[in-house]
């Protein structure tokens, strides 16, 4: 069987699907794998690598996917709106694995089902213990939350760590983390590391002992609603508005005092929650920061715009885009081996495909196979029946 590794295409999209090591990996399952020419080019790695790796590298999209049984790929395919129809050069019948944003591309979902690919969306891959090692949300958020820190130190006028010198104490700068999953625990350790006084917030109780653990300070309304606010699969459910005024007055209590705000908060399938108010950015003190990791669906924070950085009341919002791939080389070594853990499912040891529809991992992650969407979130209600003709 053929697996291929194309380059990728989206705007600030720097990873890759596969390393040379993967590569390797791949190939002792008795894959052929061919590289698209320059997919290692964001994160530095030649051509010539993958070759030594074993793979064979191809001139063009085209000539990398047309013949392809399996595609890796990192982000969703692009249409003919973009410049390249991805899905079109994909033969009926090939498996394709990628982050593609189902919840928000509900139209590329049907078309893939329309042209036979057996797609799995590497983001519903449920979050249990088997699956750890394919778990993407888990290994690219890591990054997204080590990488948020670091942004924000670069946006703030001041350091992070008191400081005493002949000429003065230097305060510590105080970081709000809002959200305490894989990236915001991740970001509480660095603010820590780096020298701040680091307290944060979620919906989840269950969460203030691993904050706390950090040397973080729990900030949270803690009533009954609080203490059922986990999903089994270990998300944060969407709370009720009285709970969330009440929360959004302490937040506001607490907001104002603090230097940097690194927001986090996402609720799978749905717009991010909005948690910091136009109100709250103006009570925070000019030349604060507020770092926006949920930029791209819809914001934690009023008034951030995907791509760029805003100043609004002397706050500086920064926004940016897929904030994984901007630790790209570590970001694509973590998920190429999230993909080879999930490609070693499928394939069995003859080197054949072997996509097991009763396994709960292939249930939670496959959206389309043989022509029809088979995930539950996705398939399409009946149509509803003809009225009956009357004469």
């Amino acid at each position: 069987m053929k697996l291929a590794i194309p380059r990728e295409r989206r705007a600030h999209e720097r990873r890759v699907a596969a390393t040379p090591d993967t590569v390797k990996r791949l190939k002792a399952l008795g894959l052929d794998i061919v590289v698209e020419s320059g997919a290692g080019a964001g994160v530095s790695v030649s051509d010539d690598a993958y070759v030594a790796a074993g793979a064979t590298v191809a001139a063009d999209y085209v000539a990398a996917v047309s013949d392809a049984d399996i595609v890796l790929k990192v982000a969703r395919p692009t249409g003919a709106e973009d410049g390249l129809d991805e899905i079109a050069p994909l033969k009926r019948g090939a498996v394709l694995l990628a982050m593609l944003d189902p919840y928000r591309n509900k139209p590329q979902v049907a078309e893939l089902a329309a042209r036979g690919v057996a797609a799995f969306s590497m983001e519903l891959v449920p979050r249990i213990t088997r699956a750890q090692a394919m778990d993407v949300l888990s290994s690219q958020a890591n990054l997204a939350g080590y990488k948020s820190v670091l942004d924000a130190a670069g946006e703030f006028g001041r350091a992070f760590p008191m400081m005493m010198t002949a000429a003065g104490t230097i305060p510590p700068a105080k970081v709000m983390v809002m959200g305490a999953g894989v990236a915001g625990l991740q970001a509480i350790a660095t603010a820590r590391r780096l020298g701040a006084v680091v307290c944060a917030t979620d919906v989840r109780l269950a969460a203030k002992e691993q904050v706390e653990s950090l040397g973080g300070t729990f900030v949270m309304v803690d009533d009954e609603e609080a203490r059922q606010a986990e999903t089994s699969g270990g998300y944060a459910k969407e709370m009720s508005d009285a709970y969330k005024k009440k929360q959004a007055a302490l937040i506001a209590e607490t907001i104002r005092k603090q230097d940097i705000v690194i927001c986090t908060a996402l609720i799978p399938g749905r717009p991010a929650p909005r948690l910091v108010s136009d109100e709250m950015v103006a009570s925070m003190k000019p030349g604060s920061v507020i770092i926006d990791l949920a930029v791209e669906t819809g914001g934690n924070c009023e008034g951030s715009v995907a791509g760029e950085i805003v100043v609004r009341h002397g706050v500086r919002i920064v926004g940016h885009a897929n904030v994984p791939s901007r630790v790209a080389v570590d970001a694509s070594q973590l998920y190429a081996k999230n993909l080879l853990s999930l490609v070693q499912l499928i394939v069995g040891k003859d080197g054949a495909l072997k996509i097991d529809r009763e396994d709960e991992i292939v249930k939670g992650a496959l959206l389309s196979i043989d022509g029809a969407i088979v995930h539950p979130n996705f398939v399409p209600p009946p149509a509803p029946p003809s009225a009956p003709t009357t004469l």
